[in-house]
């Protein structure tokens, strides 16, 4: 393919001794990293028992998430909430997200990652508990899930700035890739349990019992990472020690202007925008859709297949793009290959949904589109450490910042198109837009060297750390 080109050995050669005798531009940064790897990093039986905690917890946080999604067509019948409200309490979560992603990451670089996971995770979990009784407990429901939703995504919203800064803390380099992919697809693994569990309850006990369940379930899990990993001690934060950050946390002012003044960095922060828009939409809007479009389709088909076929073509992707680079093809090109098949040829199943008259056609096409968006794991989200290894959880924030932003926007701004046109192809197109906007941006400017560090720049590029 075009966007794919082989490169020499030299690269592999120079990033061994890249690694082995790392330049001067690291300074006191680089000999710290060091030393905390050497002295504080667990141990590999160890770390495996925490990839599979942060599996589960990952789990639980899309499970206590999608739960409002779910639920979202009995509640607004039951509490007469048009598109328009319904569209409001959804994207409330995402202004919540919005706020807590840099501060997650600053925190949890100062006073440790697990404190900040397992502090949002007892609250988030009692938070969603409680749901049902703060929508009985209020006259206006709308009001009160509307705060609610919001509260949730101020909790969750450090969760995946929290997780990156503890696996720079406690994994050696050499293993971070399996944790963080492990752990990243509790993302699936959560919407397949909640859309298959959630919708029998839903249907046999109705739809508080999706957020009882799932709720006590999330602080279950926050009490035996406490009394287990943890060993029972208490997770107090206290100024002195968010203000005693390794040297690691402490970025200057002059260094982030000029990482934004990167084309590459630009590409990266505008696609995950795009990306994380678009996935926040269907995210919220296609338990509904299936409800309007097939009312007598039964729940857990269509709130499981996709996530079902997305979880084996999330690792297929991540199997592919490693083999591709270890085959010697140019990293920025097999980035650009992962992000295409992406947001490119998964919107044209999403376009295809605009015709769709058959319940299994629909499935099909959902279940292809959310396949195929799994592959930006391999695209935009890790690109990011290629360009900037060295900051990579704080950068990852900011882009997760902007993209919760841009996912309220579109997950109101498509309960209003659905209100107004009364047709679901306008949601599709306006997904399919947004998502080659992003694609072409990224086929234009990523790449896949070091920009955060100077003196690497003109020797070591194009290569995958």
């Amino acid at each position: 393919m075009a966007i794919l080109q082989k490169h020499g050995k030299n690269s592999n050669l120079d990033l061994a001794n890249l690694k082995d005798n790392p330049p001067d531009n690291f300074g006191t940064l680089g000999s710290q990293k060091k030393w905390a790897e050497s002295n504080s990093t667990w141990t590999r039986p160890l770390a495996r028992i925490w990839t599979l905690v942060l599996l589960l917890g990952t789990c639980l946080l899309y499970c206590a998430r999608v739960a409002m999604p779910i639920c979202a067509v009995t509640m607004a019948d039951k509490f007469k909430w048009s598109k328009s409200e319904t569209g409001m309490v959804l994207g409330s979560f995402f202004w919540g997200y919005c706020f807590t992603q840099v501060l997650g990451g600053y925190v949890s670089d100062r006073v440790g990652g697990e404190k900040v996971l397992l502090l949002s995770a007892a609250a988030w979990g009692a938070m969603t508990a409680f749901t049902p009784i703060l929508a009985r407990l209020c006259s206006q429901p709308i009001v009160s899930m509307t705060l609610a939703r919001f509260l949730m995504g101020l909790l969750q919203g450090v969760h995946y700035p929290s997780l990156a800064s503890l696996c720079s803390q406690k994994v050696v380099e050499s293993e971070r890739g399996f944790l963080m992919s492990t752990v990243g697809s509790g993302s699936y693994l959560g919407t397949l349990v909640i859309g298959g569990a959630g919708s029998l309850m839903l249907d046999l006990y109705g739809w508080e019992s999706v957020f009882y369940v799932t709720g006590l379930l999330s602080v279950l899990w926050a009490y035996c990472m406490w009394k287990y990993l943890l060993k029972g001690e208490g997770p107090i934060i206290t100024l002195e020690s968010l203000g005693s950050g390794g040297a690691q946390s402490k970025l200057s002012k002059r260094h982030w202007l000029r990482l934004f003044k990167q084309p590459a960095v630009c590409a990266v922060i505008i696609t995950h925008l795009c990306t994380a828009s678009t996935f926040f939409t269907l995210l919220s809007w296609l338990p509904t859709f299936f409800k309007d479009t097939f009312p007598d389709a039964k729940g857990w088909v269509f709130n499981v297949i996709p996530w079902f076929v997305a979880i084996p073509s999330s690792l297929f992707s991540g199997c592919l793009s490693d083999h591709l680079i270890g085959q010697g093809f140019d990293t920025a090109g097999v980035r650009k290959l992962m992000q295409f098949f992406s947001m490119g040829v998964s919107s044209i199943f999403t376009l295809s949904l605009c015709g769709t008259t058959t319940f299994p056609m629909a499935v099909a096409f959902v279940s292809a589109t959310m396949g195929l968006s799994t592959f930006s794991h391999s695209g935009v989200s890790v690109n990011v450490q290629d360009l900037a290894p060295s900051c990579a959880g704080a950068l990852f924030g900011v882009m997760n910042t902007c993209g919760a932003f841009t996912g309220v926007i579109m997950v109101y701004f498509s309960g209003y198109l659905i209100e107004t046109t009364g047709s679901w192809a306008s949601v599709f197109a306006l997904i399919s837009v947004v998502n080659l906007l992003g694609l072409g941006t990224f086929l234009l400017f990523a790449e896949a060297r070091r920009v955060d560090i100077e003196g690497t720049k003109s020797k070591y590029h194009n290569i995958h750390i």
